[in-house]
């Protein structure tokens, strides 16, 4: 491992490591689970998901951004050269943005994302929280991504370096300075920001979907900032969101029929 990866890798750790003990020392909401199990359960989801992801989807990504860069194919390699790195990362954010719509109105869908949103708390652990099936359910979406935007093999990395620190980011129970969490979320998805979307309030939550950049919301007139942090409660208001917040039962959660919601407002 050269030098230059071993001190990224480093910083990452000091990244993460300093959103946790912010998130511990200054917390957005009240916890309503105890840390360490819901943590570790969390940890263990991300891993399955980490592996899906360097094993299947890394590899198959960066061979369509590395034809992208060969036959100047996709948006970003029609714009002028200096665009090009920002033009790619944009691209992929907003077809996340997408995405990340479609998972919760399409059915099919919803059942492997809804297991992101059982956590009954939100801090940083959070947002590895996915279903291992669902990084299996995206791929051929993030490949038609890929392909559309156009990025490069560096615009890809750069934009899974973003994406990873952006859901670190704002899936933290970090209670920003005073004013801070709303000039951020002029341009970036923040805790508060985010913090609604996991409402168990279906009108809550169909709101703030983006990952990264914060205007897509706005572009599409899906951002709130109206309902202040300790007036959210956190999860999904459905008959078995407690019985399936469990690893092994949110493993087996999508294969299940639909509970139906308990309430609607």
């Amino acid at each position: 491992m050269s030098l230059r990866r071993i001190a990224f890798a480093v910083i990452a750790v000091a990244a993460v490591a300093g959103v946790i003990v912010a998130e511990q020392k200054r917390p957005l909401r009240q916890r309503r689970r105890k840390t360490i199990p819901r943590t570790l359960r969390n940890a263990v989801m991300g891993a399955s998901c980490a592996a899906i992801i360097a094993v299947a989807e890394e590899p198959l990504t960066q061979k369509i951004a590395a034809a992208n860069l060969k036959n100047t194919a996709g948006f970003a390699r029609k714009l002028p050269a200096p665009l090009r790195i920002i033009g790619g990362v944009l691209a992929m954010d907003y077809g996340f943005y997408l995405w990340h719509v479609a998972t919760h109105t399409i059915p099919f869908l919803w059942r492997f994302h809804r297991v992101h949103h059982l956590d009954a708390d939100m801090d940083a652990s959070t947002a590895v929280r996915f279903h291992a099936a669902d990084m299996l359910v995206s791929l051929p979406w993030r490949l038609v991504q890929v392909r559309l935007s156009g990025v490069s093999p560096k615009s890809l990395k750069l934009w899974r370096h973003f994406f990873n620190a952006s859901i670190l980011f704002h899936h933290s129970n970090l209670r920003l300075p005073a004013g801070w969490d709303k000039r951020l979320s002029a341009v970036f998805t923040t805790p508060e920001m985010h913090g609604i979307h996991h409402s168990s309030v279906k009108q809550q939550r169909d709101s703030n979907w983006t990952s990264g950049f914060s205007f897509w919301d706005r572009l599409h007139g899906t951002f709130r900032s109206d309902i202040a942090p300790q007036d959210i409660v956190i999860g999904v208001d459905d008959a078995a969101a407690l019985a399936d917040e469990a690893l092994e039962a949110s493993l087996t959660a999508p294969f299940k029929p639909m509970p139906s919601p308990t309430r609607t407002m």
